[in-house]
């Protein structure tokens, strides 16, 4: 038999060409056996990068909005060169390293608390560096199995109520950014402090844009469109630049700025951001136990939507175990923590796991090699900075209630409002995060008023030690100027 035979059985019975043996690609991303192709993983890789590459125009409007301490904004040109850059990094690290098609970018919700919370009570720089800080204990908890034992403490209702309050927050948020909703004056002496439009009315065309990506956005959701965000985001943009040629609007009524074609769709990057950190610098702004429990905001803001996360995309993609453990977990929670410090040293808020990785897991992405792909187009995206810094908030704000619906119509089923010692803390959390907007706030009064309800009905016993500790320093914080005040301090 020649070198090019078929083999045959012990019958004499041809069996065909030998198999041709895995490439090294295949080989190391486990490719086959995990039941996918190339060609799949590319495809997932693709479609993930487009159902999140929102996040590149709607950090900067997020963060840019914000003023620290001493007044200063952060540049939006920065910003976007370092969402993109902290992206493509952290979604590669997690493709190579952990071998899941889960991509990572700056978290909704983190970035508000770092932007509305933290920031105006300290600088910049020291805003992020309790950033980079949340992302050191992160990856210390996992090092150390304490981040599993940390989650179980927290019990369920109360996670949930956490990611709903959040969805809430972020969604008035976006209804404020946009000027479909503003602030009452002072001065009108009103007890209401937010009205609809301006005096109660919706006036001019940056509004109207709002409102027909709000309904773009949620029509291709309910259609069930890849995408959808990203789309209704681009072609609310290029209905902005029409508008503003057309009608002249003056540079103030887009907010962030004015929709205008840019000399160039490609730029040199701006990475004057990156390593801008004071790791303690905000400990003296604040002290230390309001800064400890700024790190902790940050550390739960990304907490559970990271894990809840992985679960949903281990699930979805059959990856997952009987106990609901991915391959590779340490490695995967490591690497989450790993994201939030990068997002800190990069100065776009903290990076996290993106539930936006399923759109790529449903192209048949089950791999890492997805996020290869995922984290290239999110580093290709660094060139093309001046087509992210045309879009105006009024563009880009429709997706913020949009995530918002999102976070909420996952949570909120799952909450037993049957049992008043949950329902009560888990409506405290929601309703506090968006009516004193404030993270810290929400979680602060859902945790207290656990303990003090499982107290009340005899079942202290039932509260672990670490939620008591927790619960200990939220009444701290909340008491903190009485405090101060009794022990003579500042």
């Amino acid at each position: 038999m020649s070198a090019s035979a078929s083999p045959v059985d012990s019958q004499g019975t041809p069996q065909g060409p030998p198999p041709v043996p895995p490439s090294a690609l295949n080989r190391f991303f486990g490719i086959s056996q995990r039941g996918s192709t190339v060609s799949r993983e590319i495809r997932g890789g693709l479609a993930t990068f487009f159902a999140m590459a929102y996040i590149i125009v709607l950090n900067p409007i997020i963060l840019g909005a914000g003023t620290d301490k001493y007044g200063h904004q952060l540049d939006n040109g920065q910003l976007v060169t370092a969402t993109a850059l902290m992206a493509g990094l952290t979604t590669l690290l997690m493709g190579v390293i952990g071998n899941v098609p889960i991509a990572l970018a700056t978290g909704l919700g983190i970035n508000a608390v770092v932007a509305l919370q933290l920031a105006p009570k300290m600088s910049w720089p020291d805003a992020m560096g309790m950033v980079v800080l949340a992302g050191v204990v992160l990856m210390i908890l996992v090092a150390s199995g304490l981040r599993q034992r940390v989650m179980d403490a927290i019990p369920n209702g109360l996670r949930r109520a956490i990611a709903i309050g959040i969805g809430l927050f972020i969604s008035l948020i976006g209804l404020v950014d946009s000027g479909f909703v503003t602030r009452n004056p002072d001065s009108a002496h009103t007890s209401v402090p937010l009205g609809l439009g301006t005096g109660g009315q919706l006036q001019g065309w940056p509004v109207l844009v709002f409102v027909l990506g709000l309904v773009l956005m949620f029509v291709l959701t309910v259609r069930k469109v890849r995408g959808a965000i990203l789309i209704g985001i681009v072609a609310m943009a290029v209905l902005a630049i029409v508008i503003n040629a057309l009608a002249e609007i003056p540079d103030a009524a887009w907010g962030l700025s004015v929709p205008s074609v840019p000399d160039s769709v490609v730029g040199t990057p701006d990475f004057a951001l990156i390593g801008d950190i004071s790791l303690l610098g905000g400990f003296h702004e604040v002290g230390w136990l309001t800064g400890c429990l700024f790190v902790f905001t940050v550390l739960l803001s990304g907490f559970f939507d990271a894990m809840g996360t992985i679960i949903g995309v281990g699930e979805e993609s059959g990856l997952a175990d009987a106990h609901g453990q991915l391959p590779r977990m340490g490695r995967i929670l490591f690497l989450d923590g790993v994201g939030v410090a990068a997002g800190g040293v990069g100065s776009c808020s903290a990076n996290t796991c993106f539930v936006e990785s399923t759109a790529g897991v449903g192209e048949g992405a089950r791999t890492g090699l997805a996020n290869v792909v995922t984290g290239g187009l999110f580093l290709l995206a660094l060139v093309f900075t001046p087509l992210a810094k045309v879009v105006p908030s009024q563009a880009a704000t429709p997706a913020l209630l949009v995530v918002g619906f999102l976070i909420m119509a996952s949570n909120v089923r799952d909450i037993d409002w049957g049992d008043s010692s949950v329902a009560i803390p888990a409506f405290l959390t929601i309703v506090s995060m968006p009516f004193t907007y404030s993270i810290t706030n929400g979680i602060g009064m859902g945790v207290i008023a656990f303990i003090v309800l499982r107290a009340a009905s005899g079942r202290i016993r039932e509260v672990p030690w670490l939620l008591n500790a927790v619960g200990l320093c939220f009444l701290v914080y909340f008491l903190l100027n009485p405090i101060e005040q009794a022990l003579g301090v500042r």
